[in-house]
C-alpha cells in the first residue's frame, strides 16, 4: 500500500506541474496594457533561470549566473505601501535575496516600486478580485511598469543552481541529512564529477551548515559506520545534534547516526516509564538510553564499536544521567547472555517492566536467537516477561509478515498472533525498516537442557557492500 501511494503522490506532484505551466502559459496569452512586457516574457522562458552556458561547470563560478530580467512593478504611494504589500502578498516577487520594494525610477520619495512575480501577473487583468478592490481602495493605479532586475547567484535556489548546471534528462539531487553543521549526501554516479560544485552549492544555500559529506557507499556492517568524503568546508566531523530536547555529540565518521529516526525514537522512549529497566543491545551514542534514563528509567546500554561507546558515555554526562546508565562495550549476543541475562531473574520478580531494544536493522532478528534457554528453568511466570522492541529490513511483498517469520525462526516458536508490528520508514525502493514488539515467551525464555537447542552462530562480518540509497526526501 505505501509503495502505491508513493506512485500515486508522484503522479499528483507531475499533475501540478503541468497545472503550473497551463496556468502561466494562460497568463502569457492574456491581452495586456504592456505588449512589450509580454514579447520580453515570451523571449525568456526560463525568466527564473541562470544562464544556458553554466551547463556542464564542475568549479563554480558565481559570477557566471549572474543576469538581467525584466518584471512587472506597481507605482505605490508611500503612504499606502505596507497595506498594499500585504494585499499583494501572493503576487509579490520571491526570491532568495531579492527585496519586494524598491526605489521608483524617478527616485521620488513620495513612492516605490512594488516588484511582481511574472509567473503570476503579467497584465492588469491578472489581479485576482480581491487584488483590484483593495488597489481600487487605496488609490493605486493598475498600471504596470517595467523593472530591469539583475539576479545573482545569491538569488537563486539550490535546485535552479543544480538543474542549470547538471546535464538535461538527469534527476537532480539536493535533498541531505542535517547532523549538526554537517550536511550528508548520497550522490548518484551520474552526479559524481559535479560533486564538489554540488557540495559547495549545499553549503552557500544553507545557513548553518559549514560542511558537506558524500557517503561513498562502502558500509561497515560491525560498527555500522560508513566512508565519506568532504566535497565542501571544513572537515570537522564532531557533530553536536539535538534530538526530541537531548543533546548529543558525536564523531559522525566513525559512529551511527540517522537524523530521521527521530520519531521512532521518541515512539518507542515514551513507552517506557519511571522505574522500568531498558537493555538496549545496540545502543549507538545514546538515542534510545539517554532519554529513557531522562525519564527516570535504569538503563544498560551497549554498543561493539569502541567509538559508539565512547560517545555514548560521553553523551550521559553531557546530559547528567551518568548515574543512571551502565554501559558496555560488548558483541550483542555476548551482551543478552552476559549483563542482561545476570540482571533477569531480579527483575522478572518485580513489577516495573522490562523493555529490550534491538535497533540493528541488518541483523537484529538473527540475534534473537540469544534468548533460547537463556534462564534456567523455573515456574512460569507471565507476569513480567521481558518486551523486545526488534528492528529489521524487509524487501520483501509483505513486510510485515516476513519480520514476523524470521523473528519466529530465529526464536524457535511462532510470533503469529503474539506480537504487533510497527512500520518505521522506507529506506529505499522496495526497502521497508519494520520494528517487531514481542514479550519473550516463556517456553523460549526457561527451557530445560533436553529442549534446549543450540543456537546459530553469531554472523560474520559482512564484507562491505554497496548500500541502497535512502529516499531522501
Amino acid at each position: 500500500m505505501l509503495r502505491f501511494l508513493s506512485r500515486t503522490f508522484a503522479s499528483v506532484q507531475t499533475q501540478r506541474k503541468l497545472d503550473s505551466a497551463a496556468v502561466l502559459q494562460s497568463f502569457l496569452l492574456s491581452d495586456s496594457a504592456s505588449s512589450r512586457f509580454i514579447e520580453r516574457t515570451l523571449m525568456e522562458p526560463k525568466l527564473y533561470r541562470p544562464p544556458p552556458e553554466v551547463r556542464g561547470m564542475t568549479s563554480l563560478d558565481k559570477d557566471a549566473f549572474t543576469q538581467t530580467i525584466t518584471v512587472p512593478a506597481l507605482q505605490v504611494p508611500t503612504g499606502v505601501l505596507n497595506k498594499v504589500v500585504k494585499s499583494l502578498k501572493k503576487s509579490t516577487i520571491q526570491r532568495p535575496g531579492v527585496h519586494r520594494v524598491v526605489q521608483d525610477k524617478e527616485e521620488s520619495s513620495g513612492f516605490r516600486l512594488v516588484l511582481l512575480d511574472p509567473h503570476r501577473v503579467s497584465s492588469a487583468g491578472s489581479f485576482s478580485e480581491a487584488e483590484a478592490e483593495a488597489l481600487r481602495s487605496f488609490g493605486v493605479s493598475e498600471e504596470l511598469q517595467q523593472y530591469e532586475l539583475k539576479l545573482t547567484y545569491d538569488n537563486l535556489k539550490t535546485e535552479e543552481v543544480l538543474e542549470a548546471v547538471l546535464p538535461q534528462g538527469q534527476d537532480v539531487t539536493s535533498a541531505f541529512s542535517r547532523v549538526g553543521h554537517i550536511a550528508h549526501m548520497n550522490l548518484r554516479d551520474h552526479q559524481l564529477p559535479f560533486k564538489n560544485l554540488i557540495g559547495q552549492v549545499i553549503m552557500d544555500k544553507n545557513p548553518g551548515v559549514t560542511c558537506v559529506v558524500n557517503k561513498t557507499n562502502m558500509i561497515d556492517s560491525t560498527y555500522r559506520n560508513f566512508k565519506m568524503e568532504v566535497l565542501a568546508g571544513e572537515e570537522n566531523m564532531v557533530a553536536k545534534v539535538k534530538e526530541n530536547g537531548v543533546t548529543y555529540e558525536f564523531d559522525f565518521s566513525r559512529v551511527y547516526w540517522n537524523s530521521r529516526l527521530s520519531t521512532e525514537h521518541q515512539r518507542v522512549v515514551q513507552l517506557v516509564k519511571r522505574g522500568d529497566t531498558v537493555f538496549d543491545v545496540f545502543a549507538g551514542v545514546g538515542p534510545f538510553a539517554v532519554p529513557a534514563a531522562r525519564i527516570g528509567a535504569r538503563v544498560l546500554a551497549n554498543d561493539l564499536n569502541p567509538e559508539s561507546h565512547r560517545w555514548l558515555q560521553h553523551n550521559c554526562k553531557l546530559n547528567k544521567v551518568e548515574s543512571k546508565v551502565q554501559t558496555f562495550n560488548l558483541d550483542g549476543r555476548d551482551f543478552i547472555r552476559g549483563p542482561l541475562k545476570q540482571e533477569l531473574p531480579a527483575l522478572l520478580k518485580g513489577e516495573s517492566a522490562v523493555h529490550v531494544v534491538m535497533n540493528l536493522p541488518a541483523l537484529a532478528l538473527e540475534f534473537l536467537d540469544a534468548f533460547r534457554g537463556l534462564l534456567q528453568l523455573e515456574p512460569p511466570c507471565d507476569q513480567n516477561l521481558p518486551t523486545v522492541h526488534c528492528y529489521g529490513f524487509s524487501k520483501d511483498d509483505n513486510p510485515e509478515a516476513d519480520v514476523v517469520e524470521r523473528a519466529s525462526r530465529s526464536l524457535g516458536f511462532p510470533l503469529e498472533d503474539k506480537c504487533s508490528v510497527h512500520f518505521v520508514r522506507n529506506v529505499a525502493p522496495n526497502k521497508d525498516m519494520m520494528c517487531v514488539r514481542f514479550k519473550v515467551p516463556k517456553e523460549v525464555l526457561f527451557c530445560s537442557e533436553d529442549a534446549k537447542t543450540e543456537p546459530s552462530e553469531e554472523p560474520a562480518p559482512k564484507k562491505p557492500k554497496r548500500e541502497d540509497s535512502p529516499n531522501l526526501t
